[in-house]
């Protein structure tokens, strides 16, 4: 049997605006009666109806996250940083996973509206036209976590993926001298176009041209990582050097060139993206852009609880620091 706020308004004898006062901390109510009506809650085992609440409050102190793959570690640690965020300043949190299909994407964003969340962090991969309207139609503030609106319309945390890209590109180019492959993103979303005009300018910057035949598309896998490399042996195409669009694929790259005879870094150096645990897990470990993955879900979250509060927000558009963290698979 649910036990209400009648039963104990009933048990300790006092109205139930009082006890009302006394879930939502209410200071004026006397600290005897206080006392009274908090040792009852304990011994009927009272829980509030965060729903109803919600209702009376307009506010049900929960925000939704929507997020591409649950089981990523780069998405687990995002939402990580977004969980501590929202606990410190005392919000629940709906986690939704959206498998990059951008019909699951629109319809996750009505359910969260339909149960009344205070606010919305969406990570996704290509923002769409529809995307964006539902966003500034949304009754509630919406934030992109390492998610990129190409016209800047709705606040956003991420870093600057093209620079990013051109500094890993020319480390390769200036450890190596040749021109490096690069194992792309899929999906053309504008984070992953981004990384390509990186790449694409540190080539130029050396002299060189974008030669399609060392650009392979993986959809940010272990799979797909070696899936690349075995094209890049199928096409006679082996680079000395590999740039990866993530961790996770760079795994995959090393160990598909390890399966066929060659060493890294002596024959094929392999530099990551992202920084995730991985980059400490494979032998050798990865060289990789330090992408503060916790750090832009957390300050995706706090910038959220600014517009949940209506405080004053001085940058929607927030870029955080990147850097180069070498390790053993470079030379």
């Amino acid at each position: 049997m649910n036990i209400t706020i009648y039963d104990v308004a009933r048990e300790a004898n006092v109205s139930m605006a009082t006890v009302s006062r006394v879930v939502n901390g209410n200071p004026n109510v006397k600290p005897t009666t206080r006392k009274k009506v908090l040792a009852t809650i304990e011994r009927l085992g009272y829980r509030p109806n965060a729903v109803a609440r919600g209702l009376a409050s307009k506010k049900t102190t929960t925000v939704g996250a929507i997020i591409p793959d649950i089981s990523s570690i780069f998405f687990a640690e995002l939402a990580r940083g977004i969980e501590d965020i929202a606990t410190m300043y005392k919000y629940n949190m709906i986690l939704s996973n959206s498998d990059q299909n951008e019909d699951k994407e629109l319809q996750l964003i009505n359910t969260m509206l339909e149960k009344q969340v205070d606010g919305i962090i969406f990570m996704g991969g290509n923002i769409t036209e529809q995307h964006v309207q539902q966003f500034k139609s949304s009754s509630v503030p919406v934030v992109l976590a390492a998610t990129y609106d190409e016209n800047n319309e709705i606040p956003s945390v991420n870093i600057d993926y093209e620079q990013a890209a051109y500094e890993a590109t020319k480390y390769l180019i200036d450890e190596d001298n040749n021109i490096p492959a690069f194992v792309s993103g899929l999906e053309e979303t504008h984070i992953n176009q981004l990384k390509y005009k990186g790449y694409a300018k540190a080539l130029s910057e050396a002299s060189h041209s974008v030669d399609e035949s060392l650009v392979v598309k993986g959809d940010y896998s272990y799979s797909s990582g070696i899936e690349a490399f075995n094209q890049f042996v199928d096409d006679d195409q082996v680079p000395s050097a590999i740039f990866v669009a993530s961790d996770e694929m760079a795994l995959g790259v090393i160990h598909g060139a390890q399966d066929k005879g060659y060493r890294v870094p002596e024959d094929i150096q392999v530099f990551g993206f992202d920084n995730t645990r991985l980059a400490t897990m494979v032998r050798p470990t990865l060289s990789t852009i330090v992408q503060p993955m916790y750090d832009i879900g957390a300050v995706a979250m706090r910038l959220l609880t600014k517009y949940m509060n209506k405080e004053e927000v001085q940058d929607s558009k927030v870029v955080l620091p990147h850097r180069i963290e070498k390790r053993n698979s470079t030379n």
